[in-house]
């Protein structure tokens, strides 16, 4: 049976972890405000430009600028795996990564060829112990304060090069998109090539584009893929802090659980070495 001096030191020991678990949830709490606004004011933005774009795409001729038309294959794929440099934020990294491996085993198993850009530590640290030699690049420069879209340029810029250098075929983005604190959904998207949604039957309106539609789709095309990855970074950032949130007031009160168990135990522990000490003094004085 542990001892009263034993009992102390654990209390005192989850009573400083208590404090520290409490203090992180303060500052995710603080932090998740800010990102969540920021996400969410990404979204009209990046959502309407893939909207112009789909028309812009779908009005097109066959062909076009090859991030549209892709390279005509499928053989190679990119999965650009985006999760935080840190931890303590519950399940957000893993359900990352394991929405990731998911991908990953299916286009192994369909024979596809896949390499693997890790976007955070996290993701670079779980993903390389079963798929080390699929790696190819990490990026961890990226959100120290908050999320800019200088960051995110470097990493499209990253993924424009390779496509260009003819490295892979198809890029798909895996990162949490933000819904609330308590709910962060892993999320798969293409980037490259774009996705051109199927034509509709009904009419549609008739526009006829200064320059040529292929000009301007070989200008935003990659202004659009560095708009998707800040957006995903911006959702990975608000995910991440509602994650931390979470994961610091379960831990906290955790925390409250064990101490008020350790302090009954620490209590009876106490009593019980106190009654045997009266036992004895009692029995002394009898037997003088």
């Amino acid at each position: 049976m542990a001892s009263l001096k034993d009992l102390r030191v654990r209390i005192a020991s989850v009573q400083s972890t208590k404090k520290i678990t409490s203090a992180m949830k303060m500052v995710a709490a603080s932090k998740l405000r800010r990102a969540q606004d920021a996400a969410e004011a990404a979204r009209p933005y990046a959502e309407r430009m893939e909207r112009m774009l789909s028309n812009l795409a779908g009005s097109t001729s066959a062909g076009g600028p090859p991030m549209l038309a892709g390279t005509g294959k499928n053989d190679v794929h990119l999965v650009v795996v985006m999760t935080a440099n840190r931890g303590l934020c519950g399940g957000f990294n893993s359900n990352i990564v394991r929405q990731a491996r998911g991908l990953i085993r299916e286009l192994l198993d369909q024979g596809k060829t896949v390499k693997i850009l890790c976007v955070g530590r996290k993701g670079r640290d779980n993903l390389r112990r079963d798929y080390r030699n699929l790696i190819v690049d990490t990026v961890t420069e990226f959100g120290r304060k908050t999320v800019q879209f200088s960051e995110a340029d470097v990493v499209a810029t990253k993924i424009t090069d390779m496509f260009k250098a003819g490295e892979f075929d198809v890029a798909t983005m895996v990162y949490a998109r933000f819904k609330s604190a308590m709910s962060q959904t892993p999320t798969r998207q293409q980037i490259v090539p774009f996705p051109v949604p199927a034509k509709e039957s009904a009419a549609s309106a008739v526009y006829n584009y200064e320059p040529g539609d292929n000009e301007i789709l070989a200008s935003l095309l990659p202004r659009n893929l560095a708009i998707q990855v800040f957006r995903a970074l911006l959702e990975n950032a608000a995910s991440e802090q509602g994650a931390k949130m979470t994961a610091m007031d379960s831990a906290t009160r955790n925390a409250t659980d064990m101490i008020n168990g350790l302090t009954m135990k620490y209590n009876r522990t106490r009593q019980a070495q106190i009654t045997k000490e009266l036992i004895e003094i009692i029995s002394g004085a009898e037997a003088i």
